[in-house]
């Protein structure tokens, strides 16, 4: 799970970091090649994710495709129920405005619409997942209200 040494491979252009048990306290070296970053199925949630983003943007300022399939991160429909195409667009505008030279993400190709939108409401789309214990309170309050 360490990458202690990395820096040594400053002309790195590709990096697959797949199934590592990462999480978003990953920590990359400048990396100033490498325009391809692969960290599916980590453990990489919701918790600081944008402090991650904010970290590669600094240290991948040539990134072009990234891939977070697999993670709790990644609100992929096809990964659980709790996500549709919404939530997994909203998650596309939010990378796509902090990491703005994204050709492609996921392994689906970066549109002009959704760098526009990017652009324009990026910034506002950060997906927050509720704790539980917020979530069975509210439902505690509001339930009985339906009964």
């Amino acid at each position: 799970r360490s990458l202690e040494g990395l820096e040594a491979f400053s002309c790195l252009e590709e990096l697959i970091l797949d199934n590592n048990l990462l999480t978003n306290d990953l920590q990359l070296p400048r990396l100033p090649h490498l325009h391809t970053l692969t960290i599916n199925k980590n453990q990489i949630s919701f918790t600081r994710w944008y402090s991650l983003l904010d970290h590669l943007a600094e240290v991948l300022p040539f990134l072009k495709y990234l891939s977070l399939l697999g993670n709790k991160a990644c609100p992929n429909e096809l990964v659980s129920l709790d996500n549709d195409e919404s939530d997994y667009q909203r998650y596309r505008y939010f990378i796509l405005h902090k990491l703005t030279n994204l050709k492609f993400l996921d392994a689906r190709k970066v549109t002009r619409k959704e760098r526009v939108e990017a652009v324009t409401r990026g910034a506002f789309m950060k997906i927050v997942k509720p704790k539980d214990d917020t979530v069975r309170a509210f439902v505690s309050i509001v339930w009985p209200l339906f009964k």
